[in-house]
């Protein structure tokens, strides 16, 4: 692939168009596209994994991902949904992490290595965020959703709430995405929820220059 036709792939990748929408506007297959896009997704994971701790006022939050509603079945703990928990630095930057559950062991092992003692925290009143101060974490505020309270004063989880919100919106334009590319596709999403003042294109670009052999040492998609 030539430079010139890579930069007009990135640039139409910035502005989020799918795979399909990409290789007709480019002339190239639909698999070369996603190998291309597969490679950048991994790029960009790396730069999301590279930001911690969190410090400051946080929202903390899960939220359950389906490709489609399973009858009968919601809430948490839903059968075949994909749980990802996030933590939002308001007005800045999110954090995402695929989990197994939303216990309160699990929950508790990612704020405790994510989060500066010193930090402001937010959740809703699920259990498994119980025992923040047994972490160190002695400013943790909470809304009842269950008892229809949602906003206290700056007690609130709806910076986090929109992003999940967001998020679940992009990812309808691929009509489902796999499972085991589901965690790429995240990451992207907050990657530009992250760099959303940003131009994407030329950020990208620059981590890509930045990183030479990137695109030569990545695994091949299977």
């Amino acid at each position: 692939m030539s430079e010139a036709k890579f930069r007009q792939l990135l640039r139409l990748f910035a502005m989020d168009l799918t795979a399909t929408d990409v290789a007709q506007l480019c002339g190239l297959s639909v698999r070369s596209v996603n190998a291309v896009y597969q490679r950048i997704r991994v790029r960009l994971a790396q730069e999301c994994a590279a930001h911690s701790p969190f410090s400051g006022e946080l929202e903390a939050d899960e939220s359950y991902f389906c490709p489609k509603r399973i009858r009968g079945k919601r809430g948490r703990g839903a059968d075949g949904k994909t749980i990802v928990f996030g933590l939002l630095k308001r007005a800045d930057c999110v954090y995402t992490e695929i989990v197994p559950d939303a216990s309160k062991a699990t929950l508790q092992a990612i704020i405790q290595s994510k989060v500066d003692p010193n930090s402001i925290i937010h959740t809703d009143g699920w259990r498994g965020y119980d025992g923040r101060v047994d972490l160190g974490l002695e400013k943790h505020f909470r809304v009842n959703h269950g008892n229809n309270e949602f906003v206290k004063g700056s007690r609130h989880i709806n910076g986090i709430e929109s992003f999940w919100s967001d998020a679940k919106h992009r990812l309808t334009q691929f009509h489902g995405v796999r499972r085991d590319k589901f965690e790429l596709h995240i990451e992207e999403t907050e990657f530009r929820f992250n760099h959303r003042h940003l131009d994407l294109y030329k950020t990208v670009l620059k981590m890509l220059r930045d990183v030479p052999p990137l695109m030569r040492l990545l695994p091949k998609p299977p």
